[in-house]
């Protein structure tokens, strides 16, 4: 190999070593979004803590009587309720999928469950809308969370949020 080729060979392998890493899309709903096999949202998420715990991604109705509100009360009314878990991978982007009943409007909400208790834990857990406003000390505006979703995979960005002193919720960076 002459030196020039052997220059373009050592450019071409910087440059693929250089590029991100593709984000990890995880959750039960996942292959929906890797086979483009919608209606679904792929939620990247950003702005994690650490690698503790796990991941929770939650749909919910578009109406601000509806939006966060208990998933046994949304069952037995027959309206639209969906929850991916997800472990925490070890490293690299993170994206989650969840699947919709079919096109139309939905609020969509993350959580980082660090302690693995199931319950929100203000102290330690992190939350995220798409919407990414600061979350500040109430819960989400429903406004925050809206998310139009098509025939197809619909692509969001969440940046998680943790409590950040007296001013609430927050981005940690």
């Amino acid at each position: 190999m002459t030196g020039s080729k052997m220059l373009v060979a050592a450019l071409t392998a910087s440059t693929f070593l250089a590029l991100p890493a593709l984000a990890q899309t995880i959750g039960s709903d996942r292959d929906a979004c890797n086979k483009s096999e919608g209606p679904a949202i792929q939620a990247n998420i950003t702005g994690l803590k650490d690698r503790t715990g796990r991941l929770k991604l939650e749909l919910y109705p578009a109406t601000e009587e509806d939006f966060l509100k208990d998933d046994h009360d949304l069952r037995a009314e027959n309206k639209v309720f969906r929850r991916v878990w997800a472990s925490m991978p070890d490293e690299g982007p993170v994206s989650m999928c969840i699947k919709v009943p079919e096109p139309g409007t939905y609020a969509l909400f993350f959580t980082h469950d660090r302690d693995h208790r199931n319950k929100f834990n203000f102290w330690k857990d992190g939350a995220g809308v798409p919407g990414n406003g600061k979350l500040g000390r109430s819960k989400p505006d429903l406004s925050q969370a809206i998310v139009k979703v098509g025939s197809g995979v619909t692509v969001v960005n969440i940046r998680v949020q943790y409590l950040r002193g007296l001013g609430g919720f927050g981005p940690i960076d």
